[in-house]
């Protein structure tokens, strides 16, 4: 092919091309915006049933409908697209992907559908602050960086949880561990921010701001990865680092930087030239090499520090800085990329990097760890597929010799320090992961086109032995689980949220044949919640064989409702049990398993022990008298038929139906059909005191005084209305079903509570009232139910 430009017009192009349908070709608008970063772009692609239509990709995307004689641009709902698919059948209808994920047309590009409906994020690392619940941070490509709350009170991880934070689309993120609403992120260029999340405010903190645009790595003074590190110490919450090709920190929230280690890459000047070409140069310093690519201190010793280059070089100063050594492992293949490392938490002198050699075709994975400050090196990569390439490993910081290695294509897992790997895949999707970090006994990983993803309890993973699949039943010891909210709900556009409570795990050998059942018991080894396979209260247990899960919300059995029940901002929820000891046991065909956990407080609330004590008292005295007024009710609806059935009626009948029917409807509005129908029917005293668990439990504090008053006065027009059972109008029933001189009996035990609650206070009495329903219950020939 020849080409020349017109020295009078340089719009004006001609080309001569050789090929079977070639000849010479003219241009006259030089359209650079169909190849611009050619290396990144450089897609066409013919229409599927129209032979002139033509697109070509780009930062926007061009449709050419005169076999390329023009193009018209456009965009889709997000930039930078990278490929096409055309429907052969329809090409009205394509798919278009780019870095904001993927979007549908169905009318040829004139509209697309929304990006925002599917986790396709790409994300470059993974860190998290100090906030409760804590947030994830990271850096989208070609999105915004964002922060978003691991767990929530509600039933799914929405948009509602996340909000952009600071830096760019590539960089690492680092909070203030003094302050989670103050952080600090970076992206290409050597950009470094400030995000004040309180104020809104944003400021540039660069540790030397020279716009490094269209210049090759050889012009600058500092060279910036796009990805380059920023962290603060975990000695001093106020030093910040990052990384060009040397070390920087600032002690001053990035007002002034000072620089500590020499350049510490190979500094190959042959590597340090102009990216791109060599047609099209590509310099936004994207590409630069021979930069530190990833560093770390030590959390066990100050001073003690790690660097790895993208070319190869492994650096430690074990005193802040005065001096480096290179600890490169000497049969480590030159140029590798050392794309993370990891300071051990149990010792000093421990680390682990994983490095990869991908760019120059070596898939090979690449794993080393050192007990000795980087003297000598293992390589761990046993059991890692030969071209699963690493890019990521974990220590835990719990259990010792636990280790989590994230590849180009799966994750795996290590318990012997990294001797052996096992796979961790799960149901992780076949993706890239380029970062992962492990937070109150949870692993996050970020992965390349596939969002966020976490095992929200590593508890199984920890505690998992042999021999444990050859009995009947293993329990494993509950982490300990805060004192919140929270449901799980699988969905198809929201992220996972983990369930509130404790998570119990166990394993059954089979599905078992006899009753196994859970029970959550105090301190005092009382009782306070049961789940059976045989069904406890309508608690039934699912389990199957294998691996089971079980979560308690941490609250006790609801009030008794009644069929057809409707109220009005109101619930029959029983209280959360309060910070404390707690005990799991599992019974199996006369084998017990126990083991113990913690409930921990909301660190959200400033309440104390004894006020978070005194709610769950008073919400146990609601629900308690719930359950009794629900059971009254329930006994009035019972005999009210029984009477009706009778061949021989109570010669006065009508009045004591209608004292039940009056009764009955200060208790309850029996009017209420539907739910709207409380906003026509004034709720009654039941609704009234139900509504003060909807209130009190309104997050973890103690019950206001006024709460207080109203569930006095709920209380005792409740024994009043009981009082006013007219025993003198009741005769006793015979030859019929019921015994009548039994039922009253019980009634009176329950007048009497009521006429001594002055007296003995609302507690005893209604403990007088549970006894009579009991008393009506178990004795009386014929029991409601």
């Amino acid at each position: 092919m020849g080409i020349t430009v017109s020295p009078l017009n340089s719009n004006r192009l001609y080309a001569i091309i050789e090929n079977e349908n070639g000849g010479v070709f003219s241009s006259t608008d030089a359209d650079r915006s169909l190849r611009q970063r050619a290396w990144y772009y450089t897609r066409i692609y013919a229409d599927t049933q129209n032979e002139e239509t033509v697109y070509v990709l780009n930062v926007s995307y061009h449709k050419s409908t005169d076999g390329g004689k023009t193009f018209k641009g456009a965009d889709a709902p997000h930039g930078d697209h990278h490929d096409l698919w055309i429907d052969p059948a329809n090409s009205q209808r394509m798919i278009i992907a780019d870095d904001g994920g993927a979007q549908v047309s169905e009318d040829g590009g004139a509209t697309w559908s929304s990006e925002m409906n599917q986790p396709t994020s790409q994300f470059y690392r993974v860190t998290t602050d100090n906030s409760f619940p804590y947030r994830i941070y990271g850096a989208q490509q070609d999105n915004s960086t964002i922060r978003i709350r691991h767990r929530n009170d509600g039933s799914s991880i929405t948009e509602a949880d996340w909000e952009p934070t600071a830096g760019g689309e590539s960089g690492w993120i680092a909070p203030d561990p003094l302050d989670n609403d103050i952080v600090y992120g970076g992206s290409y260029g050597g950009y470094l921010t400030r995000e004040n999340h309180r104020t809104g405010t944003s400021r540039s903190v660069n540790v030397y701001p020279n716009n490094p645009m269209g210049h090759g790595a050889e012009d600058m003074k500092y060279r910036f990865q796009w990805n380059f590190p920023i962290f603060f110490s975990p000695h001093d919450p106020k030093m910040l680092y990052t990384t060009s090709n040397q070390f920087h920190r600032s002690n001053n929230g990035g007002q002034s930087w000072e620089v500590f280690s020499p350049d510490l890459t190979r500094n190959d000047k042959s590597k340090l030239g102009p990216s791109g070409g060599p047609i099209t140069k590509d310099n936004t310093s994207v590409e630069y090499y021979a930069t530190i690519f990833t560093a770390a201190e030590s959390p066990l010793k100050k001073g003690v520090i790690w660097a790895g280059s993208d070319d190869g070089l492994v650096h430690v100063t074990q005193n802040n800085g005065v001096t480096w050594e290179n600890a490169t492992p000497a049969d480590m293949p030159e140029w590798l990329q050392i794309n993370s490392i990891e300071p051990s938490p149990f010792d000093p002198a421990e680390a682990y990097f994983a490095a990869t050699g991908y760019k120059s075709g070596n898939f090979e994975p690449y794993l080393y760890k050192t007990k000795d400050y980087g003297k000598t090196w293992t390589k761990i990569t046993s059991g890692i597929e030969a071209e699963h390439f690493t890019r990521v490993v974990r220590a835990d910081p719990v259990k010792r010799g636990m280790l989590y290695a994230g590849t180009e294509t799966a994750m795996y897992y290590s318990k012997d320090d990294g001797a052996s790997w096992h796979s961790l895949q799960l149901n992780l999707p076949i993706v890239p992961i380029t970062d992962l970090t492990i937070k109150e006994n949870n692993l996050i990983a970020a992965t390349q086109g596939r969002s966020f993803w976490i095992i929200d309890d590593l508890t199984v993973l920890h505690q998992a032995e042999p021999g444990i699949e050859d009995k009947a039943l293993h329990l494993y010891k509950p982490q300990d689980s805060y004192r919140i909210d929270g449901v799980k709900r699988v969905s198809a556009t929201a992220g996972t949220n983990r369930p509130g409570g404790v998570l119990v795990y166990y394993f059954l050998k089979e599905k078992p044949k006899q009753e196994l059942r859970i029970e959550f018991l105090d301190a005092q080894n009382e009782v306070l919640r049961s789940y059976s396979t045989k069904g406890i209260n309508g608690d039934t247990l699912k389990v199957k064989e294998g691996s089971n899960e079980f979560n308690w919300n941490l609250r006790l059995e609801s009030a008794e409702g009644f069929e057809g029940l409707i109220m009005w901002a109101a619930n029959l929820r029983g209280p959360k049990v309060v910070p404390g000891e707690y005990k799991v046991r599992m019974t199996l065909d006369g084998m017990t398993q126990e083991e113990t956990f913690k409930v921990l407080a909301d660190p959200r609330y400033e309440s104390t022990q004894a006020e978070l004590e005194e709610q769950f008292e008073f919400l146990l005295g609601v629900r308690n008298k719930l359950t009794e007024t629900h059971q009254t009710i329930k006994m009035i609806r019972y005999y009210r038929a029984e009477m009706d059935s009778m061949a021989k009626k109570p010669k006065n009948l009508k009045l004591i139906l209608a004292e039940m029917d009056e009764i009955e409807k200060t208790l309850y509005q029996t009017q209420n059909k539907s739910g709207q129908d409380p906003l026509n029917f004034p709720i009654r005293l039941n609704n009234k005191l139900a509504h003060l668990s909807s209130v009190v439990g309104n997050g973890d504090y103690r019950p206001t005084d006024q709460s207080v008053e109203v569930k006095g006065l709920s209380s005792n027009r409740i024994f009043l209305i009981m009082k006013e059972l007219s025993l003198n109008q009741m005769e006793m029933v015979s030859g019929g079903r019921l015994n009548w001189k039994c039922i009253l009996g019980g009634i009176s035990v329950i007048v009497g509570a009521v006429l001594a609650a002055t007296g003995v206070g609302l507690a005893v009495a209604g403990d007088a009232v549970g006894d009579g329903l009991g008393l009506i219950n178990s004795n009386c020939p014929t029991r409601y139910s």
